[in-house]
């Protein structure tokens, strides 16, 4: 993975917070120790608005309200089935093809 785009929440970047706006994010410090560009979505982009959100509040319903965490390694391990299963379900944005077959057209196609 190369880039990741992200809103502008608080759990990315502290670009609109009063006191931490010169200092990264765990989000981005952590993008940056694995190499990982970190590019933000301008705020009030039509074709990005509801994107980020929908997924969010897709995780948030089917993982965080669903399960307890006892320990990080015990969110590890669950977030890590929950990831599998959910990187296996058809989506509409893809053409009803799951994040894995959409991956795996594109690295074929790449061939």
């Amino acid at each position: 993975m190369e880039c990741v785009q992200t809103d502008n929440g608080f759990e990315f970047t502290n670009r609109f917070s009063a006191s931490k706006r010169d200092l990264p994010s765990l989000f981005e410090a952590t993008a940056a120790e694995l190499g990982v560009r970190h590019k933000l979505i301008r705020p009030y982009t039509p074709r990005h608005n509801g994107k980020v959100e929908r997924s969010h509040r897709e995780d948030q319903k089917r993982f965080y309200d669903t399960h307890r965490f006892y320990s990080l390694a015990d969110f590890r391990s669950q977030l890590t089935i929950y990831q599998r299963r959910s990187n296996s379900m058809p989506m509409r944005p893809l053409n009803w093809l799951s994040p894995r077959e959409s991956l795996l057209t594109l690295l074929v196609q790449d061939v």
